[in-house]
């Protein structure tokens, strides 16, 4: 048997696999159900087993016996040293010093790599956030979305997923006739003409001030006397392009970048919308209909007209959605769905989406178009998974913070990453789960204490690095690296306190898989807090008893297994941070 893994699953299975070779378990038996984690409660040891629970049944055992034959096999294994049956047949089981011990040095030698997973065995996952219509820069709450996005895509690579990251570029509708209309008025005040404010439904951001004089420069007056119809199409092109590059900008500041960029008008062009409902019409899940009226007060407006509708009810939907209006044109919807079937053409079974908070009424729809249209399909049925990012209150010193005159009625995500950094936004995004409200103070966010989540993690690898120099200057610098230091005697670390440690920095490879498995970073910001907790504790104790400090007079040995240690730490935390496109800090300032 083996722990190398100390929460992994191959020493049960082993004890599994024993059982079966002696005749005591069938070997038709699925273990996908068995979990092996940590024990919620302290004093019930290291690692938590199911399997009893979970085996009984289909293989005609009584869980209490069951949990008595497996224990009996893991009694037999040198890494355990206790096993405990609880209740009706769970497993809780004490490891050896030595499996900890083993597990740090492994920490060493796999240095930043340590907690990467090949769990996800290169599945293509797409991973469509930000999608901000290209009207203007982005605000603070694109700024959540992308922050999330982003770490979501590096923890499912770590975990073994080969991500694409992917931008929506809603590039067709009314709101771009605005804001092409916008950039020609814009365009005629850079040729000299008092244009006074912008009209009302108008995009009154300064943003446009600058491609419109670019505009000007290039073409001169030879828009100015044009119908509308003439120059509209001009104008969207160049302002789309505009408006692009100035997101990509923004992104750059974030250090994200996508690798597809996907525009509405492409699906319409390309006859795919088309495609995607006679792929339904095909399927029998269009119909003409009339549509209830609106719940709540009517639109005065609204009247029962037959349209064509999407059996959307038929796959988890709250009512069928219309796809084509009365007028013949297609509905926002009828697009989207071509675009998710086109995700899926390009080989992506698993489609993630991130979301604002304000399209929590669209979710249904979306995910039961994707059934619906990959349904029956020789790739399997496609899964949609969207995450929704709730709001984020922006304070300064207790206060609201002030719109952005560039912007013109919100607040830039680049207002806001140039006053506290890239990696402060992107690490304190994380701090709260997605669909949780973020308040983000501008002030607590920077500021250098215990209840700032950022320093907290940044300030215990500050401390790292520093006891680190000290240490150099008796052992050399060539001593202390992770590869040099894995081979300390490690057996050394006998205060609980450092064992403790070592178990959360162990933890690491399950946090990765359980966060990619459920789609949700933020775990990975609890448990670096935790992690740096661990380390703070241990400090602190220093403090108090010299014999548990970092660095021993008189014995180099216990010295080195320390630096091994709170090298581990470091590297831990350089890992997790990663995941946030965070660089750790050496010193703090």
């Amino acid at each position: 048997m083996s722990w190398n893994k100390p929460y992994g699953r191959d020493g049960i299975v082993a004890a599994l696999d024993a059982l079966v070779a002696d005749g005591t378990l069938p070997g038709d038996l699925s273990y996908e159900r068995i979990t092996v984690e940590t024990p919620r409660e302290e004093g019930h040891g290291h690692v938590a087993i199911n399997a009893a629970m979970v085996l009984a049944k289909p293989a005609g055992l009584k869980p209490r016996d069951l949990a008595e034959a497996i224990a009996e096999k893991l009694r037999s294994d040198n890494a355990v040293t206790k096993v405990e049956i609880a209740g009706p047949g769970f497993i809780n089981i004490t490891l050896s010093d030595n499996v900890w011990f083993n597990e740090l040095t492994q920490i060493l030698q796999a240095g930043t790599d340590y907690g990467s997973s090949d769990m996800g065995a290169g599945e293509p996952v797409n991973v469509e956030f930000v999608s901000a219509n290209p009207t203007g820069p982005m605000h603070v709450g694109h700024g959540r979305g992308a922050a999330f996005g982003e770490s979501l895509s590096t923890l499912l690579t770590k975990a073994g997923y080969s991500v694409t990251r992917e931008y929506w570029v809603n590039d067709a509708g009314a709101q771009i006739d605005k804001l092409s209309q916008s950039l020609h008025l814009r365009y005629r005040e850079a040729l000299g003409e008092d244009i006074g404010e912008m009209p009302e439904g108008l995009y009154p951001g300064d943003y446009l001030v600058g491609p419109a004089k670019e505009l000007a420069d290039k073409d001169g007056d030879q828009w100015l006397a044009k119908d509308e119809s003439e120059w509209l199409g001009v104008f969207r092109r160049y302002a789309i392009d505009a408006m692009m590059d100035l997101i990509r900008a923004d992104l750059e500041r974030l250090g994200i970048r996508f690798d597809v960029f996907t525009f509405e008008s492409s699906m319409v062009d390309s006859g795919k919308v088309q495609a995607a409902l006679d792929s339904l019409t095909d399927k029998g899940l269009l119909y003409t209909g009339v549509l209830e009226p609106p719940k709540g007060k009517k639109p005065d407006d609204w009247e029962p007209r037959p349209q064509t509708l999407f059996r959307s009810t038929d796959f988890g939907d709250d009512v069928d959605r219309p796809l084509i209006k009365s007028d013949g044109s297609w509905t926002y919807f009828s697009t989207d769905i071509a675009y998710h079937w086109d995700k899926y053409q390009r080989g992506f079974k698993t489609q993630i989406n991130i979301w604002g908070a304000d399209h929590g009424g669209y979710v249904k729809r979306m995910q039961a178009a994707v059934k619906a249209m990959t349904t029956g399909e020789s790739g399997g049925e496609g899964d949609l998974d969207v995450k929704l990012c709730q709001m984020i209150n922006l304070m300064e010193n207790g206060e609201q913070f002030k719109m952005s005159k560039r912007a013109g009625n919100f607040i830039t995500m680049a207002d806001v990453v140039d006053k506290v950094g890239k990696d402060v936004f992107r690490f304190f995004m994380m701090t709260r789960k997605n669909d949780a409200q973020l308040d983000f103070d501008l002030q607590k966010v920077t500021e250098q204490s215990r209840d700032n989540p950022v320093f907290y993690v940044q300030y215990a690898n500050a401390r790292i690095c520093s006891v680190l120099r000290h240490a150099a200057e008796t052992f050399g610098e060539d001593a202390l690296t992770p590869e040099a230091l894995s081979g300390a005697d490690m057996s050394r670390l006998e205060d609980e306190a450092e064992k403790v440690l070592i178990m959360q920095m162990a933890n690491w490879p399950r946090i990765v898989e359980s966060a990619a498995l459920a789609h949700e970073p933020h775990r990975v910001a609890f448990y670096l807090n935790d992690l740096a907790a661990g380390f703070h504790g241990l400090w602190n104790l220093g403090k108090d008893n010299t014999q548990l400090r970092f660095i021993v007079e008189g014995d180099q040995e216990l010295t080195r297994a320390r630096m091994a240690l709170i090298r581990g730490v470091s590297l831990v935390i350089a890992s997790g941070l990663d995941v946030f496109g965070v660089t750790p800090v050496e010193e703090m300032r």
